[in-house]
């Protein structure tokens, strides 16, 4: 145990060490360009928080990784294989509804998207939850009737893009907010259930097709939560971005401010995590009847996954949301604006390999292919397409661009794309677009977009223009690879 969280140590440094080089030059730019004054306490406070949050993202990594190994994967393929043996089409239905609604609300980085939005944090959570639900479900039945991933995923992005461009009409502010959902939803505590659930009715099913079809279910679940969100901004409406950025400018703030939101943090996931704990006792028990020994290992896995993720995001909420906000609006009211496009890219490209669903999507993808699909192949792809995104991301702002205009040209490529290429890069590719966008996206480069839309309009449509980047985060990686 102590030599594989010694690896996960590893490659979590690896992961956090380039993100963490760059925001030090840039604040070291910043300190010879007078745009980051040393004499400023807050300034201080909030780069000694960002040191703090690196620490603790590192940390935080590593035990997430460790216990999605020893609980998540394995729950989610058992789940898999007992119910596509059991051969009952209701019962698969029901247990992928229900999952999709309990891991959905476990989601750490749907609650930064919601707290983020003027609208009840309850009713865009349920939307998002349901949309998850039922299109997990329908994936599980797409897998056992064996229906094409290709096929289906035309025939929803079309009626997405429709309802989307009626509610660019109605109700714009919607738009981008929908879109982030579906991409924030397939985070640290969904992607390696539904990842291994997916494997597990593959491979239960067997045939010629089990390792293409062991794909695609984060791609479906993507696409769930846009379509109800899209659904709720016709008869919703939405007011102000709410997000509140830390203020510290001495010690004891500091020592306050960590205190308080690794409480409220640990709070938040012990209310999340709740749900799968309760439907893993309920599953190892009464279906599977596990011996306590086994059941025993399985919960300390789920221990290490909610420590890791309740440290991880209290490091990137103290650390890094602050000081996003700030590189936006230090490039925002400078003379050289357009700079931030290609400092952005180069943030991308880093930033994607600090997110813990990458390194699981990563991790899958090189045992089912064995190793044909490398993890360094898969990381350079996926930081290459992030890249990209982010420059879109930031060109939009500065020019204020509608994000239809991005996403439909975009997915039209992509979708393209997948009738020449081979089934099981399809499917790798519409997943990679939900995990690129985890929660480093929600609380580094979204507030780097927020800061410098904020800082162009004085505050005007920065829920239009700030929103948005996480959808683009999740679009870009599928035309790469």
């Amino acid at each position: 145990m102590f030599k594989l969280m010694l690896e996960k140590f590893k490659e979590s440094i690896f992961s956090v060490l380039p993100v963490f080089v760059i925001v030090i030059i840039l604040a070291l730019v910043g300190i010879f360009t007078n745009t980051f004054s040393l004499t400023n306490p807050e300034n201080i406070w909030t780069f000694v928080l960002f040191l703090i949050g690196s620490v603790m993202l590192i940390v935080g990594l590593s035990l997430f990784s460790l216990g999605a190994d020893l609980s998540l994967l394995k729950v989610g393929e058992q789940v898999g294989n007992y119910l596509t043996n059991k051969r009952k089409v209701w019962l698969l239905l029901l247990m992928g509804f229900l999952i999709g609604v309990i891991i959905t609300v476990a989601e750490p980085d749907l609650l930064v998207l919601a707290e983020s939005f003027s609208i009840s944090s309850i009713i865009l959570i349920l939307a998002v939850a349901l949309g998850v639900g039922v299109l997990l479900a329908f994936a599980l039945l797409r897998i056992v009737l064996q229906i094409s991933l290709v096929k289906t995923l035309i025939i929803l992005y079309l009626f997405t893009f429709i309802l989307a461009f009626v509610v660019n009409y109605v109700n714009p502010s919607f738009l981008p907010v929908a879109f982030d959902s579906g991409g924030v939803t397939t985070g640290p505590m969904t992607v390696p259930f539904i990842l291994a659930l997916g494997m597990g009715v593959a491979h239960a099913r067997g045939g010629r097709k089990s390792n293409d079809d062991s794909f695609g279910l984060v791609a479906l679940c993507s696409i769930g939560p846009i379509i109800f969100v899209l659904i709720l901004g016709l008869f919703a409406s939405a007011g102000e971005q709410t997000t509140e950025l830390i203020k510290v400018s001495t010690f004891f703030d500091a020592i306050n401010e960590i205190a308080h939101v690794f409480i409220l943090k640990l709070g938040d996931i012990a209310i999340a995590i709740s749900g799968i704990l309760l439907f893993i006792i309920v599953f190892e028990f009464a279906f599977l009847k596990v011996k306590f020994k086994k059941f025993f290992k399985l919960i300390i896995g789920l221990v290490y996954v909610f420590f890791g993720i309740a440290i991880f995001l209290s490091g990137a909420e103290l650390g890094f949301m602050k000081i996003g906000t700030m590189i936006g609006n230090i490039f925002g009211s400078s003379d050289f604006t357009w700079l931030i496009i290609p400092i952005g890219m180069i943030i991308g490209f880093f930033v994607v390999m600090a997110e813990p669903s990458v390194q699981v999507l990563n991790k899958q993808v090189d045992e089912i292919t064995a190793g044909a699909i490398s993890k360094k192949v898969m990381l350079i792809t996926l930081s290459v397409g992030v890249a990209c995104s982010i420059g879109l991301s930031f060109l939009r702002i500065i020019l204020q661009i509608n994000i239809l205009w991005i996403l439909v040209p975009g997915y039209l490529i992509a979708l393209t794309l997948c009738l020449f290429t081979p089934k099981i890069f399809s499917a790798i590719a519409f997943d990679s677009g939900g995990v690129a966008s985890g929660p480093m996206t929600a609380t580094f480069l979204l507030p780097m977009a927020t800061g410098l839309i904020s800082t162009l309009t004085e505050g005007n449509n920065v829920i239009e223009f700030s929103f948005g980047t996480v959808a683009l985060v999740a679009m870009t990686p599928l035309i790469v690879i």
